[in-house]
């Protein structure tokens, strides 16, 4: 359509405005603004689902049903029930708790004493690093098995036993002992973990002001005042999470006892937990009783991370 304005000329008449195009929700541009990032995120949701989560819901389940010739009954908490009653129960729970407290005492004290050291030396530190991270980059059934046959042979021949009688000192039967079971175990687990956690604490010990040793020395304080009044204080929350995972991972005790005594130990002195749990489900055949124990140390564990967590929230 033309409209004539004056001889000659021609003018085109303006077209129809197009209808606006709605604007696009807040949650749908999201979406699709971050469509690859849901992605990966949805494959690694289904890799927890499927491996972590799936597992420890079935083995809730699992742990309120009796399976017997192929049929599976509800039995609410008598699994449970039986579980306690077990005289067993109570001595892995003893023996879980002594081996945490002690590689809490050892395990969790030396390597923040051995990467304080560690940051102190100038020269030669990165193959120090490199020396106390060793261990770690060892298979720990390799590492366990140095020693059981190295380290702790009763007899005059073990390392540690030949150490002892060059110092005229009374030797050891080691994994042979009931009183000296938890304490080998404990050592050979604090050589053969303690290289992640000093490398932990030097990344920490690295961060403190140099200004704040510097102060510390002007007013006179000693190594020993330095750690305590600087060194902790600054590395707290570092102290308190690896604290955390030292407790989780201690009581979740397994290898040791199964390799360097066997299993049980001398008079079940190395009985633990998750030794128990393996019995249950692979000697007695008791899957459902194994559930149930699980779903103990399950609760046990969230216990522990309730409570770091509300003592972290009060220390932040």
């Amino acid at each position: 359509m033309a409209i004539t304005t004056a001889p000659g000329s021609v003018r085109e008449a303006p077209r129809p405005a197009s209808p606006a195009r709605p604007a696009r929700t807040g949650l749908g541009r999201k979406v699709r603004d971050n469509l690859t990032g849901h992605a990966f995120l949805i494959g690694a949701v289904l890799c927890f689902a499927v491996f972590s989560w799936y597992p420890m819901i079935r083995g809730i389940v699992m742990s309120f049903q009796r399976t017997r010739r192929g049929v599976t009954s509800w039995v609410g908490w008598d699994n449970y029930i039986r579980i306690v009653n077990d005289p067993s129960f109570w001595t892995a729970w003893k023996n879980t708790f002594y081996f945490t407290v002690l590689a809490l005492v050892v395990g969790y004290v030396v390597p923040f004493f051995v990467a304080i050291l560690l940051n102190e030396f100038r020269h030669a530190r990165g193959y120090l690093r490199i020396l106390v991270y060793l261990p770690v980059m060892l298979p720990p059934a390799s590492a366990l098995f140095l020693f059981k046959f190295y380290a702790y042979d009763p007899s005059e021949a073990g390392l540690f036993n030949a150490i002892l009688k060059a110092l005229h000192l009374p030797t050891s039967q080691w994994m042979q002992s009931p009183e000296m079971t938890m304490p080998a175990m404990v050592l050979a687990s604090t050589w053969m973990n303690m290289g992640s956690a000093v490398l932990i604490y030097l990344a920490a010990l690295q961060n403190i002001p140099g200004e704040l040793y510097e102060a510390a020395e002007l007013d006179g304080a000693g190594i020993w005042r330095r750690i305590v009044n600087v060194t902790i204080p600054q590395t707290r929350l570092i102290l308190l999470l690896l604290a955390m995972l030292q407790i989780v991972a201690t009581m979740q005790l397994f290898i040791e006892p199964l390799i360097l005594a066997n299993g049980a130990g001398a008079e079940d002195s190395a009985t633990s937990v998750a030794y128990l749990i393996y019995q249950h489900g692979f000697f007695q055949n008791d899957l459902n009783g194994a559930a149930a124990l699980g779903v103990i140390m399950l609760v046990v564990l969230a216990g522990f991370s309730a409570a770091y967590a509300r003592l972290t929230a009060k220390q932040d």
